[in-house]
């Protein structure tokens, strides 16, 4: 007699994935707590999924192909690169641990391969040659990564404090750099103290990362051109 193949959907594994990622990050997925959730067993999962892996390659190629569909800057190059990055941080941002995905799979599935070709033809009218307009697109949305990576992580860690010692971390930080010399923490101190740390994850943060790196391209550009 044929197995029967389990009653679930590749829709409901991916949906019910967001919601496990989302509560204990991808440190604690596993494949057994995500039958668990669903309510089958956790040979049923691979009905549809050949690994843990090949599930992490789905989800980040359901993460590209929502980037694309948002995705709708025209202009030159600097405002594509832009428009690009304001959405690749949106994207990620609603879906928790995806830039952790997006960086752990490889560009084997089809809507990862158009983000990337996207993001290429950002870069196709500059007099740039292929080597540098690759490195010019990894450049920008590693940034995006790491800028999305760093908040979200900066947000697990002063909950994990709260919940450890009961107060904010910014109070443990001004009895430390209290103990501390001028010539070791001075300047360090004094931009703590004055909030310019709070800007970290801001809008603002994100946008002058962005315009020094087009700033960039564009000074490599005008060096070519000359």
């Amino acid at each position: 007699m044929k197995k029967q193949q389990p009653q679930i959907s590749e829709d409901k594994i991916l949906e019910t994935s967001w919601e496990l990622l989302g509560e204990g990050g991808i440190e604690k997925f596993s494949m057994r707590r995500l039958a668990d959730r669903l309510g089958i067993q956790a040979p049923s999962l691979y009905w549809y999924f050949k690994s843990k892996q090949d599930l992490y390659q789905r989800l980040a190629n359901q993460v590209s192909k929502i980037i694309l569909e948002e995705f709708c800057s025209e202009g030159d190059w600097k405002e594509q690169l832009t428009g690009l990055a304001v959405t690749v941080r949106s994207v990620l941002s609603r879906y928790p641990c995806s830039t952790q995905l997006m960086m752990m799979t490889l560009p084997h599935e089809p809507d990862i391969i158009r983000f990337t070709n996207r993001m290429l033809l950002c870069v196709e009218s500059t007099p740039l040659d292929h080597e540098q307009k690759m490195q010019v697109v990894l450049t920008l949305v590693n940034y995006v990564y790491y800028f999305v990576l760093d908040d979200y992580q900066h947000e697990r860690n002063v909950s994990a404090i709260l919940k450890d010692q009961g107060a904010l971390p910014g109070e443990e930080m001004i009895r430390l750099l209290d103990s501390m010399s001028e010539s070791e923490a001075g300047l360090f101190r004094r931009m703590f103290t004055n909030g310019l740390f709070e800007l970290m994850g801001t809008d603002g943060a994100f946008e002058f990362g962005l315009k020094l790196i087009l700033l960039g391209i564009e000074q490599v550009i005008k060096e070519q051109e000359k």
